[in-house]
């Protein structure tokens, strides 16, 4: 009988508290790409009754997070994945759930390359938030790197 291992939603889920306490929804994630859902939860609003500004970022770098761990999953062992930097422009008002889409910036090949040759590689991971109409409300890049592990 072989067993499933856990969807990278549910290692994120099981290992970072604000992912519970979110509710955040794991759509998709993959080597390249990551999307994640923030229900829309009156709790979590802001003065103006969309997702408040924390829960938009959170949700943004949980995506970024999750296309991390995809790509770089194989690497655990050896490197700790770091968030190293961040910035978020918000664009237009959130209303309603959103979802935020991450692309690694960079080849994981080429991380792993440097990676390889002693390096602590960084690389950028891009993250577009979106409203249910298509709407962009948000754009985010988190700079991310491979520490090697002592």
């Amino acid at each position: 009988m072989s067993e499933t291992p856990p969807s990278i939603g549910d290692m994120l889920a099981a290992t970072v508290p604000m992912v519970r306490t979110l509710n955040l929804e794991f759509i998709e994630a993959s080597a390249e790409r990551a999307v994640v859902r923030l229900p829309d939860q009156p709790e979590l609003h802001n003065h103006v009754g969309g997702p408040h500004a924390g829960a938009m970022f959170t949700l943004a770098e949980s995506a970024s997070g999750a296309v991390v761990l995809a790509a770089f999953g194989d690497q655990l062992r050896r490197a700790v994945p770091l968030a190293v930097r961040a910035g978020i422009e918000y664009k237009k008002l959130a209303k309603g759930p959103v979802t935020a889409t991450a692309r690694l910036g960079r080849p994981a090949a080429e991380v792993v390359a440097a990676l390889d040759a002693g390096e602590r590689p960084e690389f950028p991971v891009r993250i577009e938030i979106t409203r249910e109409d298509g709407a962009v409300t948000g754009e985010m890049s988190v700079t991310w790197t491979l520490r090697p592990q002592d």
